[in-house]
């Protein structure tokens, strides 16, 4: 399966999507849990991994973050060009793939990637990445589309059908998400899930009041899951050397 075809064409549905009542109430969901879990961001160095079409990187450096946002697809690339045109707002731009990103170690605060583990060849080399990159004591947020829920049946039901972006999709539990940041060597602070109501607008008007408190309580049935996991800060940093 070419990944890159899987993606050419996706930046007008995707914003067609966001500006749906569904898309707009879920979009709203996500980002409330994934800011919770990033915490303030105002002068810090941040990087957004799959950066898409530049909304959330638009959005971090609006709260005064310093952002850097990469992504590999050419088109991604291009939109958020745009957007950051558009919206007047500064972030660096970087073409590069998630599992060999071009940075040094320990160079940002804060790693975000959203929906990217579940499009990419080896997970586990991508979360190392991420946390190579993270300064000690930096936190990495991942939000992923979760395994047991009615979205994820209708993903793969489109994935049988044909699909190219759902037919190399994974799709993963709080768990697996767990599993991968340990074996990276970050301690896990938090998972949480969101949007636990079926891929219909009157649903999700109708749940989405109580749709947070539900992930703050149990993933079981969450289309998406958020992390957070933090790099260990190092031995000078963690404890008071004696004099």
């Amino acid at each position: 399966m070419d990944t890159k075809a899987s993606f050419a064409g996706l930046t007008e549905p995707y914003a067609r999507w966001r500006s749906s009542r569904l898309g707009r109430i879920t979009d709203r969901l996500e980002q409330a849990l994934l800011a919770d879990l990033l915490g303030p961001v105002s002068g810090r160095m941040l990087l957004d991994v799959g950066c898409g079409d530049g909304a959330m990187a638009s959005r971090l450096a609006r709260q005064g973050a310093l952002v850097a946002a990469l992504d590999s697809e050419a088109t991604m690339i291009a939109a958020a060009r745009r957007r950051r045109e558009s919206e007047a707002t500064h972030y660096w731009l970087v073409t590069g793939r998630a599992e060999t990103l071009p940075f040094a170690d320990a160079t940002f605060d804060c790693v975000i990637a959203v929906t990217v583990l579940c499009f990419v060849p080896d997970g586990a080399q991508t979360v190392r990445e991420m946390a190579r990159v993270l300064k000690p004591g930096g936190r990495l947020v991942i939000g992923e589309l979760g395994r047991f829920s009615l979205w994820a049946a209708w993903r793969r039901v489109r994935g049988w059908l044909g699909n190219p972006t759902w037919q190399i999709a994974t799709f993963r539990t709080a768990r697996e998400l767990r599993a991968l940041a340990q074996g990276a060597g970050l301690n896990v602070s938090d998972v949480r899930g969101a949007v636990h109501y079926p891929p219909w607008g009157a649903a999700a008007e109708l749940l989405a009041p109580i749709d947070l408190w539900l992930g703050r309580r149990s993933t079981l049935g969450s289309a998406f899951i958020a992390m957070s996991a933090t790099r260990p800060a190092a031995a000078d940093e963690a404890w008071p050397q004696p004099e």
